[in-house]
């Protein structure tokens, strides 16, 4: 393991967060690939967990997604059984997307993976010192104007591209 430099050596703060993004975005999406999902197909089962029934539109616009790429995604998290979509009863032109029991199961998942990954990415800090970070980080992601618990990758193709499986 390599010794942190001197203080008058260390990076900078904003090349850090680039650095450890990239990183931890690749080992995450490795992961996600030994079971078969992406980070944007999970992106919208873990939204779909917090917000059942989400119209398909709403659900587009709340994580900066075109419709038509959620559509996509939708397609295959149904054709996989992990979601279920029914035409809304006020808007018969609109579909509800709901998990399905296993979606469910793939979200349990998901998440040991997640938090074998979050350990194994910061396995240097204790466990007050990550709850620091994650309280900090947040703090600037609200200045940032980010949604919070939405990866901004999720709008730019480009990410869908970097993250499909192999």
């Amino acid at each position: 393991m390599e010794k942190a430099p001197a203080d008058r050596e260390r990076d900078g703060p904003a090349f850090l967060l680039a650095q450890l993004g990239a990183h931890a975005a690749s080992k995450f999406a490795a992961r996600m690939r030994a079971i078969d999902l992406t980070p944007p197909l999970v992106g919208v089962l873990r939204f779909l967990a917090r917000n059942p029934g989400s119209i398909q539109k709403e659900l587009a616009d709340a994580i900066g997604m075109p419709a038509s790429r959620l559509v996509a995604m939708a397609d295959q998290l149904e054709s996989r059984g992990l979601v279920c979509r029914v035409r809304d009863e006020e808007d018969r032109r609109s579909h509800r997307i709901t998990l399905t029991a296993g979606g469910e199961a793939e979200l349990a998942i998901i998440a040991r993976e997640a938090r074998e990954h979050k350990n194994e990415l910061l396995a240097a800090l204790s466990t007050e010192e990550q709850d620091q970070l994650a309280g900090l980080l947040q703090r600037v992601a609200i200045q940032q104007g980010l949604r919070l618990g939405v990866h901004p990758g999720l709008s730019r193709p480009s990410y869908v591209e970097q993250t499909e499986p192999l």
